[in-house]
């Protein structure tokens, strides 16, 4: 059951914004100029033609860009790898959003599918959490127009939030996935880090020192190997590393230190791309009585050490897929019993949020695992057990009116009648709420009656 009712004014407006040119408003000289100063999203673009549309003044375009804010600010707590499918109604619109956090030396990579008749242009925006304004959040990376994916590498380790969000007045269905991948390419040929068997941090000396790398254990000469395209710096030989390398990446203001080398075979100055030779792996320095193995360390730039295993780790853990019924998307549900959880998350660990009652209406945005997330009647949002929802095939029971009620569109007094029923009407009641009842008339319409008027 999905509504899409707007006003002729506001489909006008919108075609003309479609297909009268306004949509390239941002080649206009005022606009022109701005953009010398000032790259926009196409978020950004698109949200100045609405304005310039004047599409910014009718209630539809008012709730996409108040979507578009309230989705920065209400984000879901996800853990990563994630994926969820969810559909955007075209009668009302709204935005996923999503906040995690990724550890520095790790980029976020994320990719957006779509699907439908009529397959809607999805903005995709990331955000980095503004340690002196919360409410503001930086801007970090989006997706072009051609592209419904990016990659952004992290560089400090703070809650970022993506958001996802249509143009107005197209419906679809999408999947949005998001995962982590290392920044560096592994440093010894053939391996990865189910390699590495000592890790940061760890006491050296009877603790005196601390590891400030990881040790990669392979064969003795087997190929070490550049993570970044960078300049050799260093090539000697020192009494804990031995055989050493230094690898700048200017371009992530950092070092790559390689230790307990058999042999060099690179030179100071030297170019080098990623996956080149730069020496042998063995044991030298003091790890002379250990197996052969690559110490590998990372250097920020006025920073010092910093744990390598996040640039070069490739979590391989696929997200859940979908497990839930994928048909209930975009549709009107009720809670199956009594005491169900909205939770902030999907997760049966995650926050409760409140406990609904039993033939509580739920409109079914996305589904993740086994879970739904939903949007009660009064906006309010939340992830549900998909067990824990039915379909309104069945009607809960059949009520007479007490005298004539309106029919209307949204469970709010301020909602428009789609017609009037009159007093004796028979409706059969789909789902309950305290103040409203999602209902089904004798010649089949479905709507909003208020629940005193039923009983």
């Amino acid at each position: 059951m999905r509504f899409t009712i707007y006003s002729s004014r506001v489909r006008f407006l919108f075609f003309l914004f479609l297909f009268g040119g306004l949509i390239f408003t941002s080649c206009s000289p005022q606009n022109t100029l701005r953009g010398v100063f000032k790259k926009q999203s196409p978020y950004e673009k698109y949200q100045a033609s609405l304005k310039a549309a004047k599409l910014d003044e009718t209630a539809l375009g008012q709730q996409w860009i108040a979507a578009g804010e309230q989705a920065l600010q209400k984000a879901v707590p996800v853990s990563l790898p994630f994926k969820e499918t969810g559909y955007f109604p075209a009668d009302k619109p709204l935005a996923a959003s999503y906040r995690f956090t990724v550890k520095q030396g790790q980029k976020v990579a994320v990719k957006v599918q779509t699907q439908g008749q009529q397959v809607p242009q999805v903005f995709i925006d990331l955000f980095e959490a503004n340690p002196d304004n919360a409410g503001q959040p930086k801007q970090v990376s989006y997706a072009d127009t051609t592209a419904q994916s990016l990659e952004y590498e992290i560089e400090e380790e703070l809650p970022h939030v993506l958001r996802v969000q249509p143009e107005l007045l197209r419906s679809g269905q999408y999947t949005v996935t998001i995962e982590t991948l290392p920044q560096l390419a592994f440093p010894v040929q053939g391996k990865d880090s189910r390699a590495v068997q000592s890790f940061w941090g760890q006491d050296r000396d009877a603790g005196a020192r601390r590891h400030e790398g990881i040790d990669i254990f392979a064969p003795r000469n087997t190929p070490v190997v550049a993570a970044v395209e960078g300049t050799v710096t260093r090539v000697n030989v020192t009494p804990i590393g031995g055989k050493v390398v230094w690898l700048s990446d200017a371009k992530r203001q950092q070092s790559l230190y390689y230790a307990h080398l058999d042999s060099q075979l690179v030179q100071p100055g030297q170019r080098v791309s990623i996956g080149d030779t730069l020496g042998l792996l063995g044991n030298t320095g003091n790890a002379i009585t250990t197996a052969p193995h690559l110490h590998f360390g990372i250097y920020r730039f006025g920073q010092g050490a910093v744990d390598p295993f996040p640039y070069v780790h490739h979590d391989r853990t696929k997200p859940a897929s979908l497990q839930a019924d994928e048909k209930k998307l975009g549709n009107w549900v009720r809670t199956a019993r009594s005491n169900a959880n909205l939770r902030l998350a999907p997760a049966a660990s995650a926050t409760s949020l409140q406990t609904l009652s039993q033939y509580t209406p739920l409109q079914v945005l996305a589904g993740s695992g086994t879970w739904y997330r939903v949007m009660l009647p009064d906006g309010q949002q939340g992830y549900v057990a998909s067990s824990m929802v039915e379909t309104l095939d069945k009607p809960i029971q059949a009520v007479k009116l007490t005298r004539e009620a309106p029919l209307l569109e949204a469970s709010s007094s301020g909602a428009a009648p789609q017609k009037n029923l009159s007093a004796d009407s028979t409706v059969r009641v789909l789902a309950k709420q305290d103040a409203y009842w999602l209902v089904k008339d004798p010649q089949g319409t479905t709507g909003w009656i208020p629940a005193e008027m039923a009983r």
